[in-house]
């Protein structure tokens, strides 16, 4: 990879580390105490400064809980609500999935029941 290139998306990456880190209302400490090193080193991160490795960018998306795709994406604006969609989605295919085992049980019910009336009855 060419240098130009290399600065170019050291700092685009470190754009999107800053942008979920604004979004989720973290301070530059709070993340880099997470990580582990200092304020200056994540700071140098975020600037595009620091040639960021995968080891590193995986604790970030770590804490951010985020997948590394994200952080690499070109504008990571655009991504989080796309990730916010799907996990609103999941949630609902969640609740939705409780919700049929909950009615399979009370037809099981239901069914045990009838099946023990015409048992007694017989």
């Amino acid at each position: 990879m060419n240098e130009t290139l290399k600065k170019k998306t050291n700092k685009s990456v470190g754009q999107n580390i800053r942008t979920i880190r604004h979004q989720r209302g973290w301070s530059q400490e709070d993340v880099a105490n997470r990580l582990g090193i200092s304020i200056p080193a994540f700071s140098k991160i975020e600037t595009g400064v620091t040639d960021i490795n995968l080891s590193r960018l995986e604790q970030i998306a770590n804490i951010y809980e985020v997948n590394v795709v994200m952080l690499l994406a070109l504008d990571a604006k655009d991504v989080e609500p796309q990730i916010s969609n799907i996990n609103i989605a999941q949630k609902k295919i969640i609740d939705r999935e409780a919700e049929i085992a909950s009615l399979q049980r009370k037809v099981i019910l239901l069914y045990e029941e009838l099946h023990n009336r015409t048992s007694a009855s017989v």
